[in-house]
């Protein structure tokens, strides 16, 4: 969840369309899946909306680690993999086919809404 909420800021922030958020998550997949072969080989998108959406990821993942080491244990690669390929599945599903479409961000608002700010008295 922590995931594709992430992806659907970064996909608001940079004003992306769904197939900038297909590039992001294609590159990434691509990372994740030459560190599993032991090399250390990070792929960048050219295009710069695809690769803001990357930053955006990257940092969502570091801090999911940060989070999941201080309460449990340590974030697998492999775990990441996993969601990340789970995500581009989705995006495949939603992606209604228009160059300049937005299907697949409309899914992530309506099924990962933004959390409501806690309220404290």
């Amino acid at each position: 969840m922590a995931l594709s909420l992430a992806l659907a800021r970064a996909m608001e922030r940079e004003r992306a369309v769904d197939f900038d958020a297909r590039e992001a998550i294609e590159s990434l997949v691509r990372t994740y899946r030459t560190l599993q072969s032991g090399l250390i080989y990070e792929s960048r998108p050219q295009n710069p909306y695809a690769a803001g959406i990357q930053e955006r990821l990257v940092k969502a993942v570091e801090e999911l680690g940060k989070t999941v080491a201080e309460e449990a244990g340590t974030l697998r690669d492999t775990d990441v993999l996993a969601t990340l390929v789970f995500l581009q599945r989705l995006e495949i599903q939603h992606n209604n086919g228009r160059r300049r479409g937005r299907a697949f961000f409309d899914f992530l608002r309506m099924y990962f809404p933004e959390p409501a700010p806690s309220v404290q008295a």
